[in-house]
């Protein structure tokens, strides 16, 4: 993977190999740190590079800070227009990942969050394929358990619990699978590793709830519109048993670096015929349609850098 040409670091944009910290820095030691992940597309009819809902995402980041008590001087339109300035510098004409990084700072040792500086630091790299087959992904029930959200918040990007997810990820991936899904306390579906889950029965779309310690992802929400009003589908937001991804008609990955992946296999048995299904399709063209501005629909959710 190739490295950032630059970043956003320490109020201003510096080359990549600038933008260091050190060994001691608290975040580091502690996890006390919490992320970001947008994407930018590259439409090559248009020679434009779009960055997807960034507002979106920027909100969704600062309330991850504000569940680690970081507080940054910024806002989501401010975080968007730092964005937009480092990619101009940037001058990436290829797909990309886009990480911000909220972080503590100080290099010291002391499990805390208060009385420690808070720093910002955002940076860009091409990015294409986070899973090697997106549209036939074996997946197994991982043996840990997602975290819960009164051990760390999930529903924010808490670079600490990302330890759970790299077990989750690692474990599948050296026991032949390409993910893994992640069940709650209870026993249902919570997310994959680092990603959405997404049920289709009897023509039904069906997500786990917020509730069921999962991601509140864009990506999830982009979907669920997409499938509402392009598809006609019913979507319901409801727990989901282990079994019933061994029975479903499609399951689907969803994240913004993931993207839209279908899962044919869980645990060896096929979904549904065993082959990506007619929802999965369709969303993965109406998903790749509306990030490289090809639909005026949704041209909203799009900033052209």
């Amino acid at each position: 993977m190739a490295l950032p040409k630059n970043a956003y670091f320490r109020g201003k944009i510096v080359p990549y190999s600038d933008a260091k910290v050190g060994v001691g820095t608290h975040a580091l030691h502690y996890g006390t740190a919490v992320f970001g992940g947008l994407r930018g597309y590259w439409n090559e009819e248009r020679k434009k590079l779009f960055v997807f809902r960034p507002l979106d995402h920027y909100r969704r980041f600062l309330q991850s800070c504000r569940l680690l008590c970081i507080d940054l001087p910024h806002t989501p339109e401010s975080l968007t227009q730092l964005t937009l300035d480092l990619l101009r510098v940037d001058g990436y004409q290829e797909d990309i990942y886009i990480r911000p990084l909220a972080y503590k700072a100080d290099e010291q040792i002391g499990v805390r969050l208060h009385d420690l500086t808070d720093e910002l630091t955002i940076f860009a790299l091409p990015f294409g394929l986070y899973l090697k087959n997106p549209t036939a992904v074996h997946v197994t029930i991982s043996s840990w358990r997602r975290v819960d959200d009164n051990t760390i918040p999930a529903r924010g990007k808490v670079a600490g619990a990302y330890a759970n997810s790299s077990l989750i990820k690692t474990d599948a991936y050296r026991a032949g699978f390409d993910d893994a899904l992640v069940l709650t306390n209870e026993g249902h579906i919570s997310e994959g590793s680092a990603m959405n889950v997404f049920m289709v029965r009897d023509g039904v779309l069906i997500t786990p709830p917020v509730t069921d310690n999962i991601l509140e992802g864009i990506t999830r929400r982009t979907v669920m519109e997409l499938a509402r009003t392009e598809l006609g589908l019913t979507v319901v937001e409801r727990p989901i048993d282990r079994t019933e991804v061994y029975i479903c008609d499609e399951l689907l990955l969803t994240g913004t670096a993931v993207q839209v992946a279908a899962v044919t296999k869980v645990d060896h048995r096929p979904v549904g015929n065993g082959v990506m299904g007619p929802v999965g399709e369709k969303l993965r063209q109406l998903f790749d349609d509306v990030v490289r501005g090809r639909n005026a629909k949704y041209a909203h959710w799009n900033v052209e850098v």
